[in-house]
């Protein structure tokens, strides 16, 4: 690949800054309109924001970690990185899509590569009518709330949350309750990436809910619908040695 062809982005912080000046310097730098490559520098929350914001150029994206876990972003190396992106190795993701609605009947788009979550914004616990393909499958869930996440995002939130890790390519998504009250066993479940969600919240005024997708937040919801937009792609880079895929398998055996 052509390194005039790569645009080079960093997040704020003084290590990923540094990086950004020495490798622009030695390879060059073009506008992301016009290169075949962007390449991300920083952690996974700006990795995020990079796909977010660069979504609608249909451009591969190949993160190096200048922060701290690094989950979605290859090691960083100055050296030799225009071989390292012709040898990179692509995973198409496609993000979920939220339909959120207000109190005051506004309704709320925004797209999610991690997760949606619904989330309590008092002490007192959320309830949720969780309706999957427009068949109500939970008539109240009591919980802190409720997320539905990605095979991507499933080594995220998700995890934390005690929600299963969903291998890349397996075209289910997870819904995973956060700290559920009633019924007070139910892990959650997995589903077809086909599948429509929707919540609805109850008592809403005594119990108020957000809905959150990836760091888009909308207040006092009333109803969530959730989907996987197959019309956006996005597009990952990863060094051959360590794909997102053995990673995700890899997560599973850590303790």
């Amino acid at each position: 690949m052509d390194p005039e062809n790569i645009c080079f982005t960093a997040a704020d912080t003084p290590t990923a800054q540094e990086a950004l000046t020495k490798l622009r310097h030695r390879y060059g730098h073009t506008p992301a309109e016009r290169a075949d490559v962007i390449v991300a520098l920083g952690g996974d929350g700006f990795m995020l924001e990079t796909l977010h914001r660069h979504m609608i150029l249909d451009k591969p994206i190949y993160g190096m970690n200048r922060g701290t876990v690094g989950f979605l972003l290859n090691t960083y190396l100055e050296d030799d990185l225009p071989r390292r992106l012709a040898r990179a190795q692509a995973v198409t993701l496609h993000p979920l899509r939220m339909q959120a609605t207000t109190s005051t009947g506004d309704s709320i788009i925004a797209l999610a590569i991690n997760e949606v979550s619904m989330l309590r914004q008092t002490r007192q616990a959320a309830k949720l009518k969780i309706r999957v393909d427009g068949r109500t499958r939970m008539a109240e869930l009591i919980c802190d709330g409720a997320l539905v996440c990605s095979a991507a995002g499933s080594t995220a939130y998700n995890l934390s949350a005690h929600g299963p890790i969903l291998p890349m390519g397996s075209n289910v998504m997870a819904l995973t309750p956060i700290s559920a009250f009633r019924p007070r066993r139910w892990r959650g479940a997995i589903l077809p990436h086909t599948a429509k969600l929707d919540f609805e919240v109850l008592e809403g005024e005594k119990r108020p809910v957000s809905a959150v997708a990836d760091y888009t937040e909308v207040r006092n919801v009333t109803r969530v619908e959730v989907t996987e937009d197959r019309t956006v792609t996005l597009r990952l880079l990863f060094d051959p040695e360590h794909n997102l895929e053995e990673r995700i398998l890899s997560e599973q055996f850590n303790g």
